[in-house]
């Protein structure tokens, strides 16, 4: 995985991006796809389109039940964090049994590229490669990559500016990211409890929803007042 071994218990920042820097959706109900995958990671299923399975099943993928003609749920790996974008995403996850993080992040994004070209009728890669990952060592290098996941990326997205105009108007721009659904932002600030998401280890590190927002609102600030954003340490 880019010469990088992962040990059991590790936390992982992943990216992923689209071949070219091109969309990874057409329609926001691609992104829904996106999200929904995120939920169904598991060491097996009963079929190779989930999707199909539960639409057998009438089963709502938006209602994340689990199937029982899936079996016992058994993760590959514990999500902690996620935010898709235009042409990539982001996501913290841990790595609970042997190769999960690499064997989930082939499901997903083969999943998904699968889905799109048959839903499209098209054919190819949809991603630039292999993902990119990066342990995160140490309790504060996890919270500053929380940020950076959940809050910049949301931010770039805001409609008043990007992240420049967001941290003229932080306020204005938080409320704004948290109601954006392709994010774990909003169960950080304490407006969803989604059950995609094994805080784990980041539910203790930020005490409550307003010691992540405060820390957020500094790491934020800081990181456009360090020449603009020209801080590197997450983008690799």
């Amino acid at each position: 995985m880019r010469g990088e071994t992962i040990a059991i218990d590790s936390f992982v920042h992943v990216i992923n991006r689209g071949n070219k820097q091109a969309p990874i959706y057409r329609q926001k109900s691609d992104l829904w796809r996106m999200l929904f995958g995120l939920f169904y990671n598991n060491t097996s299923q009963s079929s190779k389109n989930w999707m199909r399975e539960l639409k057998s099943a009438n089963i709502d993928p938006g209602s994340y039940i689990w199937p029982d003609k899936f079996g016992e749920r058994d993760p590959l790996v514990s999500i902690l964090a996620f935010t898709i974008s235009n042409n990539h995403f982001h996501f913290i996850l841990k790595e609970i049994v042997k190769n999960g993080i690499s064997d989930f992040m082939h499901k997903y994004s083969m999943g998904y590229s699968r889905f799109l070209n048959v839903k499209y009728k098209e054919s190819g890669s949809l991603f630039q490669g292999r993902f990119k990952s990066k342990t995160l060592d140490t309790d504060e290098y996890l919270r500053r990559c929380a940020v950076y996941v959940m809050v910049k990326n949301t931010f770039e997205l805001y409609p008043k500016g990007g992240l420049t105009g967001a941290t003229k108007n932080f306020e204005d721009a938080w409320h704004w990211a948290v109601e954006y659904p392709f994010s774990s932002l909003a169960d950080y600030a304490g407006k969803r409890k989604s059950l995609i998401l094994d805080k784990n280890l980041l539910g203790e590190i930020f005490n409550s929803p307003k010691d992540f927002k405060e820390f957020s609102k500094d790491y934020i600030l800081g990181r456009v007042a360090d020449e603009e954003g020209d801080n590197k340490e997450f983008e690799y």
